[in-house]
């Protein structure tokens, strides 16, 4: 979907997108290899072509940051697919606190691995950690996980971010995570059905009384929030291409 997107152009909105593909204007490639046969709006032709140029050099050299600026917050499911590979899930753990230091786990899952970054064991190796990725999912992480995030480690992400809450709204699909893996057919694990943000920070507190066990189930529960968020990305991703692309589908 990614190289058939064309919002990110100054002047170019959704209605201007779908008459590019009307007229025959499938991807980057088309336009840049006939830019005067397309009508582009209102937006500049030599903006558009520029912009274009430097998505199809960015894509090919794997350079996020230049789409985590270009696209909107409501756009970026758009690179889910092509920055796959180079995905991380995301979700936090915290004490319950709001101070800088109340994260106690950070799940990672790359859509193969899980890792658990738990404080005291790991967690400080964070910023090296997401350095590896050019794409975060979450789930209004926005709201939360990346702010937590940005105050406790005094950083700033610069991958492309994809916040599954909002765009998932835009679907009519609302509710917090656990009643959308409900609708979408999502089980977890043995044991950890029921359990939410409140028994996460009991768990740490029992785990910090001395109990090897609670942690265990923290860490089992953490692991099932961005498991469970690459299949509801997959979803998402598959749902909104079908409805921005509508009776164009053929084209692609």
């Amino acid at each position: 979907m990614l190289t058939q997107t064309f919002v990110h152009v100054p002047g170019i909105g959704r209605r201007t997108e779908r008459h590019l593909w009307k007229q025959g204007c499938r991807d980057w490639d088309a336009l840049l290899a006939d830019p005067h046969r397309y009508s582009v709006g209102s937006a500049s032709r030599q903006v558009a072509v520029q912009t274009i140029a430097g998505s199809a050099r960015a894509l090919r050299d794997r350079h996020h940051q230049f789409f985590a600026s270009a696209l909107r917050a409501t756009e970026t499911w758009r690179a889910w697919h092509d920055f796959r590979d180079s995905c991380v899930y995301l979700d936090i753990e915290t004490d319950g606190r709001n101070s800088g230091d109340c994260i106690t786990v950070i799940g990672l899952y790359d859509g193969q691995n899980f890792e658990a970054l738990v404080k005291g064991e790991g967690l400080e190796t964070f910023r090296d950690r997401i350095s590896h990725y050019s794409m975060i999912v979450t789930f209004f992480g926005s709201g939360f996980d990346l702010p937590v995030l940005t105050k406790r480690f005094n950083m700033r992400f610069d991958q492309i971010h994809l916040d599954l809450c909002p765009t998932l709204r835009k679907m009519g699909i609302r509710g917090g995570l656990k009643k959308i893996e409900k609708q979408l057919g999502i089980d977890r694990g043995e044991g950890l059905e029921g359990l939410n943000g409140y028994d996460a920070v009991q768990l740490w507190r029992r785990y910090l009384r001395g109990s090897d066990p609670a942690l265990e189930t923290l860490i089992a529960y953490n692991r099932e929030d961005v498991v469970n968020l690459e299949r509801i990305a997959e979803y998402t991703y598959r749902e909104m291409r079908r409805a921005t692309v509508g009776d164009q589908l053929c084209l692609f």
